[in-house]
């Protein structure tokens, strides 16, 4: 699940959330992966769903595959005299077969490739409401630029307060770990969101 979605990796001075600048661009920084990976089993439900796409339809496609590829072969060696006086015929029957012989050599990316999409297809419908929510999250405090977080320098120690992924897990009701919550509110002053149900009292 490595596709970023709506912003561009950007890279910046660690200087830009220390100084002077930093007042004038706020600056946030964001992993939708890590968003993705907090929805309540989410990945037991993608290896359900997956594992029944590569048994199911995979295994089906490589099999009918691998008949046509030796139903093929066999005409094409029955007929081969005949094919080699019809030279458009031959042209067309040997491209046929070794496109079903690639096909085969080069399964395993092939499926992999398959099962990638899958996934993106499942994950659609969740990144969708990551986008939404950090887009609200962006315009609500107000932010004028987002990073990828793996885009961020490893000497950069920007703040947690500007961890859009702790905004929008929390814009979305997802759980947190209690000492990442706890860090982000007492960084924040216990205000981590606007969507935060307000206190009784």
């Amino acid at each position: 699940m490595k596709k970023g979605f709506l912003f561009a990796a950007i890279l910046l001075l660690a200087v830009a959330f220390t100084n002077s600048a930093s007042a004038q661009t706020k600056i946030g920084y964001f992993d939708d992966q890590s968003v993705i990976a907090l929805f309540p089993g989410i990945q037991e439900k993608l290896d359900t769903v997956l594992q029944s796409f590569a048994k199911d339809s995979l295994q089906e496609e490589y099999n009918y595959t691998l008949k046509t590829y030796q139903n093929q072969d066999s005409i094409y060696k029955r007929d081969s005299v005949d094919l080699s006086k019809r030279p458009k015929a031959l042209e067309m029957a040997t491209t046929e077969l070794n496109r079903l012989k690639y096909k085969l050599i080069n399964w395993q990316q092939y499926q992999q490739e398959a099962m990638q999409q899958k996934q993106e297809q499942l994950l659609m419908p969740f990144r969708q409401k990551i986008a939404l929510a950090l887009s609200e999250v962006v315009a609500e405090q107000k932010y004028n630029l987002v990073l990828k977080a793996d885009a961020l320098s490893p000497y950069a120690q920007p703040s947690i307060a500007d961890n859009l992924t702790i905004r929008v897990a929390m814009k979305l009701k997802l759980p947190l770990p209690k000492e990442v919550e706890d860090a982000f509110k007492a960084a924040t002053g216990g205000a981590p969101a606007k969507t935060a149900a307000p206190k009784k009292g």
